[in-house]
This record gives C-alpha cells, sequence and structure tokens, in this order.
C-alpha cells in the first residue's frame, strides 16, 4: 500500500470512512467553487469519485491520495497525481491536484502534501513532467503551484464550461525535493 509521511500528514490510499468528510468537503460551494462548473456534489457523487481515484490507482501506479491529518487522524482532503483526460489539449500528461475541506486552508498542508507528492511523481514514478490546472482567478491554487516551482505553460478555455484555466508545468529533474 503507497503512503506517504511528511511532518504533519499522512498521504494514503482511500479507506472506507473516508467517504463521509470527503462528501461534505465536496458538498461545500466555497470549496468547489473552482471545480469543474462549481457544483457541489452529493454523498453518491463523491462514491462515485472515489471508485474512479482508486481505479486510476490500480490501472496507472498512481492516483489522488487522501491527505489524513498526523495529530487527529481527521480527513483534510486529497492530493494527487491524475491523468486530465477532460482537457485532450495538454494530453498525454500528468496533473497534480489537490482539494482541503475550508478548516485546512492557509495552513500549508496543500503546499507540504503537494510538494511530497511531486517528490512520489519524480522518486517513485519515474515521471518526468507534471502539469497543474488551475481556473484563473484561483489565487490560493496559483499561491501552491509557486511554491512548487511550477511555471505557466500556457492559456486555455475548458472545452465543456467555457472557463478560463491556466497551465503550470513543472520538469521534474529541476525539482528541489
Amino acid at each position: 500500500m503507497t503512503e506517504i509521511r511528511t511532518p504533519r500528514l499522512i498521504l494514503r490510499r482511500w479507506h472506507d470512512d473516508d467517504l463521509a468528510p470527503m462528501a461534505d468537503i465536496n458538498a461545500d460551494p466555497q470549496v468547489m467553487r473552482w471545480v469543474a462548473d462549481g457544483s457541489v456534489q452529493d454523498l453518491d457523487q463523491t462514491a462515485e469519485a472515489m471508485e474512479r481515484w482508486e481505479e486510476e490507482w490500480d490501472e496507472e501506479g498512481f492516483g489522488l491520495f487522501a491527505v489524513e491529518l498526523l495529530a487527529s487522524g481527521e480527513l483534510a482532503g486529497f492530493v494527487g497525481l491524475s491523468v486530465p483526460e477532460f482537457l485532450p489539449e495538454v494530453l498525454p500528461a500528468v496533473e497534480i491536484s489537490w482539494r482541503l475541506g475550508p478548516q485546512f486552508w492557509g495552513q500549508g498542508y496543500a503546499s507540504e502534501a503537494a510538494h511530497a507528492t511531486l517528490e512520489f511523481a519524480l522518486q517513485d514514478r519515474g515521471l518526468d513532467r507534471v502539469i497543474s490546472i488551475s481556473a484563473v482567478g484561483d489565487d490560493a491554487s496559483e499561491n501552491v503551484i509557486r511554491k512548487l516551482g511550477m511555471v505557466l505553460e500556457r492559456e486555455t478555455t475548458h472545452p465543456v464550461y467555457g472557463t478560463a484555466l491556466n497551465v503550470h508545468a513543472i520538469d521534474l529533474t529541476e525539482f528541489h525535493a
């Protein structure tokens, strides 16, 4: 089982008891504001998403990690790697993304987990490049992206929702682990 420990977090595969807290995160309009069309997701949609995330682990050898606080065992959300099939113009590519509950914002958890995930991509999975896709205006994600050393590669538009997107990239041979 793939697990990464950072000073404050455990990045791990998904457990059944992660469903309710992840569904709470996905049901928060503040969290989902920058995701797809901004719609919240209910318990069933979250369960389906978690199944897809686990399938990606099995098929690709990487996926979205559940992010657990080491001190309390709380699920903070996810950080991980996926293939951004919704944006065919960037394929083939692997994307790093994150989604944390608002009570975990502003504490450096996303940056800590994302940094560990980039190390995983480079050292354990042998990837040489990772991208991150953010909605224009999502300043919090842009801040994490900058901390990771990623640079703007292109501006584009979501092919379904028409929202403006920024695509950032990092060559992992230049990533400072």
